[in-house]
């Protein structure tokens, strides 16, 4: 598996932005399935680093300060709204 992490990072996150964009500007109803799919596959290589932390030690820190710019964010439009 370590020698497809990068290729299943990419994949996962065209997948989010063809969910995202197709679910909220283009009202397909099955790109919400293609945005979770692509957060599944996001998950198990976070997932993965996680367990092999010396490995991806980088990778891991960038990972977390992201989610937690996600949450933030999350935050402030539940927020604002």
């Amino acid at each position: 598996m370590k020698r497809y992490l990068r290729e299943i990072e990419i994949s996962s996150v065209i997948l989010m932005l063809i969910g995202c964009v197709g679910h909220r500007f283009l009202h397909w109803g099955w790109a919400i399935w293609v945005c979770i799919v692509g957060l599944i596959l996001w998950l198990l290589q976070v997932v993965y680093k996680a367990f092999n932390w010396k490995d991806y030690a980088r990778d891991n820190k960038q990972n977390i300060l992201m989610m937690l710019f996600v949450i933030a964010m999350l935050f402030y439009l539940m927020l604002t709204r």
